[in-house]
């Protein structure tokens, strides 16, 4: 079964973009949101396995909305994903319950795969 998605970006083309590729890529997208609540009320409402997380959002930045999610009873694997470099992050993303990071210009379903489902880290998809 497709691991099931929600992408979370205030750039609605990105988010097109981004269910395009994954789409592509072999995942299921079942929802987006524009912002970190919209993130938190997404993953609540519909269980995704994995949530692509833009850093910069306008309410909550990704590293809380990530933060938040790692909380919650069946935490989704969460990558974050940005315009900028990750140097600009410096160890913020390393130091976040995210599972990586991926720049959006090198955003695919196989960039995605590999870091979801790195050594020894399978992604859980729902059943």
């Amino acid at each position: 079964m497709a691991p099931r998605v929600v992408i979370v970006d205030d750039h609605a083309p990105f988010r097109s973009l981004a269910r395009r590729l994954l789409v592509a890529g072999g995942f299921q997208v079942v929802g987006e949101a524009a912002d970190g609540a919209g993130a938190l009320a997404a993953v609540r409402d519909l269980a995704p396995d994995v949530v692509l997380l833009d850093v910069q959002l306008p309410d909550l930045d990704g590293f809380a909305v990530a933060e938040a999610l790692a909380g919650e009873p069946a935490a989704p694997v969460v990558v974050l994903v940005s315009s900028r470099a990750l140097l600009d992050y410096g160890h913020r993303v390393e130091a976040s319950t995210a599972r990586g990071f991926i720049a959006k210009a090198e955003l695919s379903g196989e960039t995605l795969l590999d870091v979801i489902d790195g050594p020894g880290r399978p992604v859980p998809c729902s059943g």
